[in-house]
């Protein structure tokens, strides 16, 4: 390592990073790698020696994305022919998108799946050894523990409790490309937490394709609520959250553990996917809506004030208009404080995109702007009842879009925007809620 680190000494790399806080996850790790190979980083490919695409495969635009960048970056190889280019993450894990890179973007040098995150820094050495075109997107692989990290400082950080997914749902390539499930020990989780508690992190969030099914791969259930508890008891640590969770492995257990954990926000980001139990069954999700409304009649019940998010895809090739109005009657009855919305997204290799559409674009279109008028109104209307409380704010920094203003979160995960010195960013401030709007509410320190 140090005569790899020797060797790339005053050389710059670059990770861009697309999709999930998984992947923001692991190219923490992959820029923890470079700089202990002796890479400094930065945000400027034209001063980059190394440029690295961490990719995301759950939709085709973010493919597209990628593709496109891809093609700007050739320019920039053919200025600077040491420049390394490498692709990584999901998208290279489909093999036919990995024989697409390596037959059409021949300035790409390194291609590594995500089960190869943790041998990265051999395939780069072999790569700037032998300046060789380096390919791993092999099978899946063991956890690795240890790897470097790079926190980028702030109060908030993510924590990967698990690797991969068992629900093979119709639409969904993550299992292919991330593997069955894998769950870390909870032992080197809580280790975790602790070294970033003592770096000054407040708020972490748990991550997993299916974080409550953690533990089960080692036949351990509701090993995710005792996980839960003992991050809940690591000094230093504030909030904890977790996502992204799936109703058919929601548990009592799972349950009585957020409402008893007082570190543990009172928010659940719970996918429901579509509101027709027949769709549901298309999807593979193994619930239906009876039981996913007893899923947050019982959350609500154990915790009054619950802010609820969740995940609807439109378009879904079996839905017709009727799924759709089940879909919009659930969003009324349940009132979830917001959305995630996409129009279904066909995915080479999963059963869904051999499906024939039972409606046009334009339908499809229609309807999903249908939605995000019903669900703007029900969440602007549940924002105004904050309108005069005083909540709890995390300060991440300024603003984005209003630079003079602080923006943080409060323990339901809204943004919250009020006028502060920037002297109080990662601090816990108490804000009165004095404007609510449908996607921010504004404050004023109290």
């Amino acid at each position: 390592m140090d005569r790899i680190k020797s060797r790339n000494h005053g050389l710059k790399a670059m990770v861009e990073t697309y999709g999930c806080q998984q992947n923001v996850n692991d190219s923490q790790r992959l820029m923890g790698m470079l700089v202990r190979m002796g890479y400094e980083l930065t945000e400027n490919r034209e001063e980059a020696d190394l440029i690295l695409m961490n990719t995301c495969a759950v939709r085709d635009n973010a493919e597209q994305r990628v593709l496109g960048n891809l093609g700007a970056i050739k320019h920039l190889k053919a200025k600077k022919p040491s420049l390394i280019v490498g692709v990584c993450g999901c998208m290279p894990q489909q093999e036919h998108i990995a024989q697409k890179i390596k037959a059409k973007y021949r300035h790409v040098d390194l291609i590594f799946g995500t089960h190869a995150l943790y041998r990265f820094p051999s395939l780069l050495a072999e790569t700037l050894e032998h300046r060789e075109r380096v390919l791993d997107i092999g099978g899946e692989s063991a956890i690795a523990e240890g790897l470097p990290t790079l926190h980028e400082g702030g109060a908030k950080a993510f924590v990967s409790v698990m690797y991969g997914c068992n629900n093979f749902c119709s639409y969904c390539i993550v299992p292919y490309v991330r593997g069955r499930e894998r769950s870390r020990r909870a032992e080197d989780v809580v280790a975790e937490i602790r070294e970033l508690a003592g770096r000054g992190v407040k708020e972490v969030m748990l991550l997993g394709q299916n974080v409550n099914s953690y533990g089960l791969d080692r036949g351990e259930p509701d090993a995710f609520a005792d996980l839960l508890r003992q991050v809940n008891d690591i000094d230093g640590i504030e909030r904890i959250r977790f996502m992204s969770s799936h109703p058919k492995d929601i548990s009592e257990k799972l349950l009585l553990a957020m409402a008893q954990c007082p570190k543990v926000c009172k928010q659940l980001h719970l996918p429901l996917q579509s509101g027709s139990d027949k769709v549901l069954k298309d999807m593979n999700r193994r619930y239906n809506t009876e039981k996913y409304r007893n899923i947050v009649n019982r959350a609500r019940e154990l915790m009054p004030g619950l802010s609820l998010t969740t995940d609807i895809i439109v378009g879904f090739p079996t839905e017709k208009r009727e799924d759709f109005d089940a879909t919009l009657k659930i969003l009324e009855e349940v009132r979830f404080d917001s959305i995630f919305s996409f129009i279904f997204s066909p995915r080479e290799g999963t059963p869904a995109a051999k499906m024939k559409s039972a409606a046009t674009e334009e339908e499809i279109s229609a309807r999903f702007q249908e939605m995000l008028e019903l669900q703007n109104r029900i969440s602007a209307e549940i924002n105004s009842r904050c309108e005069g409380e005083i909540q709890e704010i995390l300060v991440e920094g300024e603003s984005k879009h209003e630079p003079d203003m602080l923006s943080g979160r409060n323990y339901a995960n809204k943004i919250v925007n009020f006028r502060g010195d920037g002297s109080l960013k990662d601090k816990t401030v108490k804000v009165r809620i004095t404007k609510a709007q449908t996607w921010i509410l504004y404050g004023e320190l109290v």
